[in-house]
């Protein structure tokens, strides 16, 4: 008998960890290393860190770029602390908040030689955390024994690595009726994936026809959109039309996905609204941060569709990206139904920079 958690668990743990600014730490042929997430970092673990060894600050290929240090393991740059540096430091360069009214932060020295890999691992760690994309990066002769002495979660690199870019299984929780404005014959599907992350819904309109092409959307969660009725995207307008135009012909399946911010966390969402205030599109913006242009996972909305019974589908979307993923997951576009609505003075820009930059067909 045994009630010590498994990885897809222990992964879950160390995610809750990095958020409240616990360290864990990653083992692997390479050698083992202590991570703190630098959004969360103290001044007191930082201090404690440093005294461990020599720490490096993990940042993307976008952030590097945007602080012109040299990313010389390509997607990643793993910065050498200076020696005076201390919190204040490590956070403007991994928060761009004040990049204009700082913008001097080197020159700084990156790494070159040697296996990246568990700074690469780590980034990848406190990104799937919805943390902003730094880590401070300290080598351990004994991870295991570290881990053991002070009570830390211990992940085994080879073994993490993989499973967290493996799409996660969705259990089908719950379905009840849930009359809409749009829609009285309404149902709500709960879904809950396996790595203990946020739960997605599915929304079905009166009996799709599963033998057809069901009429569906993938749809994004955005709380300043859908909830509070934001004028500077076009997601509520969006959420609103798909379900009218189900309800109008009497049948349809939208998915509720909970990728806020395309994927970053409703708070870099907003971090990335600041630096638009600012002078920066959402393709910079995100890129300022350190995110990718779209940090979503479409594969989530193909398993639920094929978990519904759903194998063809006419996707109501101006974004060619959900196509594409949904055709190499498995499930038929049959038609795409183009969804034009909400633009408003406010979104004018940001609705051409995705069509611009994102390809999306507006």
């Amino acid at each position: 008998m045994s009630f010590a958690p498994d990885l897809t668990e222990t992964l879950a743990r160390a995610r809750g960890d990095l958020r409240m600014g616990v360290p864990v730490v990653l083992a692997g042929e390479e050698g083992a290393a202590l991570v703190l997430a630098a959004e969360t970092l103290s001044e007191e673990r930082l201090r404690d860190a440093r005294a461990l060894g020599e720490a490096d600050l993990a940042l993307t290929g976008r952030r590097a770029e945007t602080l012109k240090a040299r990313a010389y393991d390509g997607d990643i740059a793993r910065v050498a602390l200076p020696a005076d540096a201390g919190l204040t430091w490590v956070q403007a360069v991994a928060d761009p908040k004040d990049d204009l009214a700082q913008p001097m932060k080197g020159p700084l020295r990156t790494r070159r030689g040697g296996d990246p890999s568990l700074h690469r691992l780590a980034l990848t760690l406190v990104k799937s955390a919805r943390l902003l994309p730094a880590a401070l990066v300290v080598p351990l002769a004994d991870g295991s024994g570290f881990a053991a002495t002070h009570g830390i979660s211990l992940l085994d690199a080879a073994q993490a690595a993989p499973h967290l870019t493996r799409l996660a299984a969705l259990d089908h929780v719950v379905t009840a009726r849930v009359p809409l404005r749009a829609a009285e014959d309404a149902r709500l599907h709960i879904f809950r994936p396996a790595d203990g992350s946020e739960e997605h819904y599915a929304i079905e309109i009166g009996r799709p026809d599963r033998s057809g092409a069901v009429l569906a959307r993938l749809h994004s969660a955005c709380f300043t959109g859908d909830l509070l009725g934001s004028l500077k995207c076009d997601c509520g307008p969006q959420l609103n039309a798909a379900l009218t135009q189900m309800g109008e012909e009497g049948a349809g399946i939208l998915l509720y996905l909970n990728q806020e911010g395309r994927g970053i966390g409703l708070a870099n969402k907003m971090r990335a609204y600041a630096l638009q205030d600012q002078g920066f599109d959402t393709v910079e913006a995100n890129h300022r941060l350190g995110f990718e242009d779209d940090e979503r996972d479409f594969r989530l909305g193909a398993q639920m569709l094929e978990r519904l019974g759903v194998g063809r589908v006419r996707l109501l979307t101006n974004n060619p990206a959900k196509i594409a993923r949904m055709e190499e997951s498995g499930i038929a576009v049959a038609e795409r139904v183009p969804l034009k609505v909400g633009e408003t003075r406010f979104n004018h820009h940001y609705l051409a920079t995705k069509a611009a930059k994102s390809g999306h067909l507006l």
